[in-house]
């Protein structure tokens, strides 16, 4: 487990993976940019003030608390972009690790599965938040949560390039602790600001090595079974 973290963890430093990197970062600030301009200009278009002071104090309380609130989505938002790239980083991860490549997921899987890493993403922030006034059980509810959901989102992912997905669900069932445990490596990415921005590459870099050893462990006890 430890030598596919490191080995990801190399993996996401080569060109392949950073010019993936440089086209999530440019979309996602590019839709919040545009989601920050559309709101500030409701919000300055629809609350009228009767003192110019008091309106330019409104702009800058406007303006800060649009960036902490689009701050906060930055890691939801790059994971829906990244959905749409993460098959290209799988595929070049296999090929370097095995020299064959499984079969591209479907549009409309791939759309699902980005939709799915989204909400997954927003749903363990907001868990943290809740629970951000209990000492120490945030950072345990939060670790835990990302752990779970995205050990599972991420070995999906790699696992549904060669399996259908009743045979992916029943795999990782078997599987549930192991996967759960590689997931504590993703949730370490997703706890850091901006290295959290990673968290696709790596995650898609470390699972599909998990995939391959478990599925290599697995071939090797059916034919075990078999004599």
């Amino acid at each position: 487990m430890l030598d596919a973290a490191l080995a990801a963890l190399s993996e996401i430093l080569t060109p392949p993976f950073r010019r993936v990197l440089y086209k999530i970062l440019a979309l996602t600030l590019g839709l919040l940019a545009l989601v920050w301009l559309g709101l500030d200009k409701v919000v300055i278009s629809y609350v009228a003030v009767p003192y110019p002071w008091l309106a330019t104090m409104l702009s800058i309380l406007t303006g800060l608390g649009l960036f902490l609130g689009l701050a906060f989505l930055v890691a939801p938002v790059s994971m829906l972009v990244a959905g749409f790239f993460l098959d290209e980083l799988a595929e070049r991860v296999e090929f370097d690790t095995t020299g064959a490549t499984g079969r591209a997921l479907p549009a409309g899987q791939a759309i699902w599965l980005a939709s799915k890493f989204a909400v997954v993403s927003v749903l363990v922030n907001l868990l943290a938040l809740m629970v951000l006034l209990l000492p120490c059980v945030n950072i345990v509810a939060f670790f835990v949560a990302n752990a779970y959901l995205f050990g599972r989102e991420y070995f999906e992912l790699a696992a549904l390039r060669y399996r259908p997905i009743e045979e992916v669900r029943e795999m990782r069932r078997r599987h549930r602790f192991y996967i759960f445990i590689s997931g504590f490596f993703i949730g370490a990415f997703v706890a850091v600001p901006i290295v959290n921005l990673l968290t696709p590459l790596f995650g898609t870099a470390f699972m599909v090595r998990i995939h391959q050893r478990l599925s290599r462990e697995e071939g090797v006890a059916m034919a075990q079974a078999e004599r």
